[in-house]
Formats: structure tokens, C-alpha cells, sequence
């Protein structure tokens, strides 16, 4: 007994080690904006794609990832990921100019999505009583929601004593460590040998995402009737028409389009998506507004989001015993309210604010936001097969990145295109209160005809 629990014990360490690592490379970067920009000479097109280059590599190759691991291993994949992860981020504090530093936050990508799913497979065969394996999926969960509360904060202390490149290459010897821990974890067997890669639907993804955020980020800057924005916009329309069509017709494919026809898996993938977009979006504009337009430094930077983020932890801890109390209905749509309810206090935000009119509205946003994703993924969850709850979760984890690489794209945007700063943060805002409410809507709608049909069915 206790020679299993050691073992469970490692595999949860080294599981929970490599989500640390991934969800701060989410967050950690924002703080770090306005040095990079003055130490490789970037603009702000530039800095969106420093950030984006991570999340739309992460969000377009997450379901191939769980799927390479069912073939060949989760293991393997696993180790693999961590190991690109490591040396990806050795590239990153090394990088001498803006585009390596870009290519090496794409491998970052890659190293993240093969490693993500398959340590959800390893918990999941290292626990195999339902008990203890959500309690582990908990810790594992808890871990990633305290790595996105100390992301800034680390990332500005970091950055205060060693410079910028010390957030990407502080990475190394912790992803080293899960590695290390991974090759004393036993192998799996592939669950699904026969398994086949989605190759044509997986290109046609990487296409369309890149292509669509391509042309948010770089229309700003070269002019949205500029021959080359035109092209991508036609390329990102029809590599969207195409990835719907070769979905539908493989019998294995990447994203299977039969999930959305439940109300609830839909709900709960616009949900994710819009949260995303909101957060990572409001995350990225106001971590410029403060270096730039403030002069705050990284460090002054990450203490202001402290509000942000430590509520963010909270209400992911809080999120399940809410969600037995009031359900999975009731806590979006209030997450989505308090969206709303905190972007509204920024929407009068103006160069000399002070800073505790900011961050009176920074706990509103920072609980929804923990609350959403948790509660939707427990909604989406009852709404799916068990023997396909692997690549549901997978759906929704690839939903919530493709939103924040979105809203980082859409945010940069228009903070490019409206000036004085102030307005293009309103603009911004006043979209971000838009959306929010638009997901409480439709989320509360596609539940109440879940339930209608239940009824109807009962």
C-alpha cells in the first residue's frame, strides 16, 4: 500500500511540476512586455505575437497531442513534450532577436500540447478509484490555478533581479525535474494502437488559426484593405470551410462535429472560448497600459494584478462546492455577470486613475473567471459518453486557448488602431462587457433547452 501511494505520489508531482510550468507561460509572459520590446526592438504587433505564438501552437495541436498519445504512449508523448518544453525554453531566454524568441514560444507550444492530455492519462492510470483519481485531477487542477495567481507577480520578481530572459529560462531545470520523476513512472500501453492521426484536419487547423489571428494582429498595422490582410482573410475563410468539411467526413477526425450537436457540449465550448478571449485579451492590454502608459515596472506590474490573480485561485478552489450548491447554470451565468460587472468599473478608466479604482474591479473578474471553466467542464462533462470524455475535455482545453489567442489578437488590435490609449481600452472593455453578457445568454438558453429535451424525453 504504501509502495503505491509513493508511486501515485511521484506521478502526481511530476504531473502537476509540468501544468505549473505551462499554465505561467500563459500569464508570466504579459509582465515582461515592455522590457522585451525594448531589449529586441518590438512593436506591439510584435509583442501580440511573443504571446500568441505559445497559445494558438498550444490550442491548434492539443487534440492531436491526446491522440498521439493513445497511439504510441502516453509516456512517451509525455516525456517528449516536457523535453521540448525544456529546450524550447532555454531558446526563449537565449533568443537574440524577436523572430527566434517567436519560434521558440511555437516549440513551447508543441512541447505543451503533447504534454497536457497525456498527464491527464497518467493520473488517470495511477488512480484507478474514481475517488482518489478526482481528488489527484483536483490537486493537479489546484496547481495550474496557483501557477496562474503567482504568474505575474513570479514574473515580475524575476525579471526586477535577473532580467527578462530569466522567466523563460527559470523553466529548464523545473521542466528537467519532471522529467526526471516521469522516467521512474511506469509505461502505458496505448489505449488505441489503431488509432490515426487527423494529418489533413490538423494542418487545415493550424491554417485557419494562424491565418485568422495573422490577420487581426497585422491588419492593424499595415491597414485592413492591404492586398496581403485581404489574401490571409480569404486563406483563414477557406481553410475554415475546408477543416469543417474533411471533419465531417473522416471517421476518426481531429474534432468530432457530432459533440456540438448537444446543447450543453456547445454552450460549454463558447463559454470556454469567450473566457478566454475576454481575460487573456483584458490580461494583455492592461499589462502594456500599466509599463507603458503608467511606466510601471514588471515588478509594480505583477503586484497590481495581485487582485487579478489570487482571486482567479480562489474561485477555482471555490467552484466545486459552489457548483453543488447552486449548479452548473446558475454559477456561469453568474461568472459571466461578474465579468461584466468588473469590466464595467474599467470602462472609465483614464491615464491618471487611481490605481484602487483599478483594483476594485479586479476581484469580480478574477473570481468569474475561476469559476467559469471548472463549472462548464463539469456541465460538458455529464453531457458526454465516458469513453469520450478524454477528447471532450480536450475540446474545451483547446476552446479556451484558441479564445485567449483571440483576444489577445482582437485587444492588440484595437489598442493599435484607436488612439489616445484610454479610448482603445474603452473600445475594448465595452466589447469585453458585450461578450460577456452574450455568453450568459447563450449558455443560459442552450441549458433551459437541455433540460426541456430531458423533460420531453422522460
Amino acid at each position: 500500500m504504501n509502495t503505491e501511494r509513493e508511486y501515485q505520489k511521484r506521478v502526481l508531482i511530476a504531473t502537476s511540476l509540468s501544468y505549473v510550468i505551462v499554465i505561467l507561460d500563459t500569464s508570466i509572459v504579459n509582465v515582461a512586455l515592455e522590457p522585451i520590446a525594448a531589449s529586441l526592438g518590438s512593436d506591439i504587433s510584435g509583442l501580440q505575437w511573443v504571446v500568441n505564438a505559445y497559445t494558438l501552437t498550444f490550442a491548434s495541436l492539443l487534440l492531436s497531442g491526446g491522440a498521439l498519445g493513445d497511439r504510441i504512449g502516453a509516456k512517451t508523448v509525455y516525456l517528449g513534450g516536457l523535453l521540448i518544453f525544456a529546450c524550447a525554453s532555454a531558446l526563449c531566454g537565449l533568443a537574440p532577436d524577436l523572430r527566434i524568441l517567436v519560434a521558440a514560444r511555437i516549440a513551447q507550444g508543441v512541447g505543451a500540447a503533447c504534454l497536457v492530455p497525456c498527464s491527464l492519462t497518467l493520473i488517470n492510470h495511477a488512480f484507478p478509484v474514481a475517488r482518489q483519481r478526482a481528488s489527484a485531477i483536483g490537486v493537479w487542477a489546484g496547481c495550474g490555478g496557483i501557477a496562474m495567481a503567482a504568474g505575474p507577480l513570479a514574473g515580475g520578481l524575476l525579471i526586477h533581479l535577473l532580467g527578462w530572459r530569466s522567466i523563460f529560462l527559470v523553466n529548464v531545470p523545473i521542466a528537467l525535474i519532471g522529467a526526471w520523476l516521469t522516467t521512474r513512472v511506469d509505461s502505458i500501453r496505448p489505449a488505441a494502437s489503431d488509432r490515426s492521426i487527423d494529418v489533413a484536419g490538423q494542418m487545415l487547423a493550424i491554417v485557419a488559426l494562424g491565418a485568422s489571428v495573422a490577420v487581426l494582429i497585422e491588419g492593424a498595422k499595415f491597414g485592413w484593405h492591404a492586398g496581403a490582410i485581404r489574401a490571409g482573410a480569404v486563406v483563414a475563410l477557406v481553410a475554415w470551410i475546408a477543416f469543417v468539411m474533411v471533419e465531417t467526413k473522416r471517421k476518426q477526425p481531429m474534432l468530432p462535429l457530432h459533440f456540438f450537436r448537444s446543447p450543453v457540449f456547445s454552450a460549454s465550448a463558447f463559454a470556454s472560448l469567450i473566457s478566454g478571449l475576454v481575460f487573456y485579451g483584458l490580461f494583455f492590454l492592461l499589462s502594456l497600459y500599466f509599463q507603458s502608459a503608467r511606466g510601471w515596472s514588471p515588478l509594480q506590474t505583477g503586484l497590481a494584478f495581485l487582485p487579478l490573480t489570487v482571486m482567479v485561485a480562489i474561485g477555482s478552489f471555490a467552484s466545486g462546492a459552489l457548483n453543488r450548491a447552486y449548479g452548473a447554470h446558475r454559477l456561469v451565468c453568474g461568472g459571466f455577470l461578474l465579468y461584466a460587472l468588473g469590466f464595467a468599473g474599467l470602462a472609465a478608466l483614464a491615464d491618471d486613475a487611481p490605481y484602487w479604482r483599478i483594483a476594485l474591479c479586479f476581484p469580480a473578474v478574477g473570481f468569474g473567471a475561476g469559476v467559469i471553466t471548472p463549472a462548464a467542464t463539469a456541465a460538458l462533462m455529464t453531457a458526454v459518453d465516458k469513453a469520450r470524455a478524454g477528447v471532450a475535455a480536450g475540446v474545451l482545453n483547446a476552446s479556451r486557448q484558441t479564445g485567449a489567442a483571440f483576444g489577445v489578437a482582437i485587444f492588440g488590435a484595437l489598442m493599435s488602431a484607436i488612439q489616445p490609449l484610454d479610448a482603445g481600452i474603452r473600445v475594448a472593455v465595452h466589447l469585453a462587457i458585450g461578450l460577456s453578457l452574450l455568453a450568459a445568454l447563450v449558455w443560459g438558453v442552450a441549458l433551459a433547452v437541455a433540460a426541456r429535451y430531458e423533460r420531453g424525453a422522460t
